[in-house]
């Protein structure tokens, strides 16, 4: 058994301490550190990848069609039978394809708790095999259970419990993408290990989601142009949440 798998094993036997205001203050210093390129990075990348929708949308339906009305229609609540599943189909696949970018942040994140260099290239590092496949396996799995339950729920009228269920399948499961970058887990083993991670101190852990999420959200004030500089401050409280219960380890293969 490798080391990882030793440690998730001890924590489903024993469970683990964890320092709530240590993990506060070391993710605000270490958020600190990558605050104003990721928040860069982030804000290029969203322009970017938005001019490229704009584009898309045009080209399908023409700019005189571009009006609130026309795309009010193509709302998910007004969407039915195939319309609908090529809508999540397309929703799928953008969040696949985007999820090893996003997962940069913990590699900028991790290159800072290191006092290591960081660049464009970081961002990017997790398109690389296996990285991209077991990443992409795990966001496909939990979108999956995700959509799935959410609109079970939502269709028998019951929208509140739907989304109830969503927030808690990515509540327990947000600790999946460290272990598969940092703990080298394939992608079910990560899901697993997530939630069996998160079960252990529910309560702690929601707490600290909560304050990421207020201070991911503190960028709306004023301009929203902040929002890009803040969000961040997430992953960096998730990656020292994983840092604080885990450590690391330092094999080079993903453990299927």
């Amino acid at each position: 058994m490798k080391p990882i798998a030793n440690r998730i094993e001890e924590i489903k036997r024993n469970g683990y301490q964890l320092d709530f205001d240590a993990v506060i203050n070391r993710a605000f210093e270490n958020y600190k550190k990558i605050a104003l390129y990721a928040g860069l990075m982030l804000f290029v990348f969203f322009v970017f990848f938005g001019l490229i929708a704009v584009t898309t949308l045009i080209s399908f339906f023409g700019i005189d069609h571009l009006n609130p009305e026309n795309i009010q229609q193509y709302s998910p609540e007004n969407l039915t039978g195939v319309p609908l599943l090529i809508y999540i189909g397309v929703n799928m696949l953008l969040s696949i394809l985007l999820a090893p970018f996003l997962a940069g942040f913990y590699k900028m994140a991790d290159c800072a708790k290191k006092d290591i260099e960081f660049h464009v290239s970081t961002m990017f590092e997790y398109y690389k095999s296996p990285y991209l496949i077991e990443i992409g396996i795990a966001t496909f799995v939990l979108l999956l259970f995700n959509t799935g339950l959410s609109m079970l729920f939502e269709t028998n009228g019951y929208v509140f419990i739907g989304a109830i269920i969503g927030a808690l399948i990515s509540f327990f499961s947000f600790l999946t993408v460290p272990l598969i970058v940092f703990g080298k887990l394939g992608a079910i083993t990560a899901i697993k290990s997530s939630f069996i991670i998160v079960s252990k101190k529910p309560l702690a852990l929601l707490a600290l989601v909560i304050i990421a999420l207020i201070g991911a959200l503190v960028g709306f004030i004023g301009c929203c142009i902040g929002i890009f500089f803040t969000i961040p401050f997430l992953y960096s409280m998730y990656y020292t949440a994983y840092n604080e219960i885990i450590g690391q380890e330092s094999d080079s293969e993903l453990m299927l």
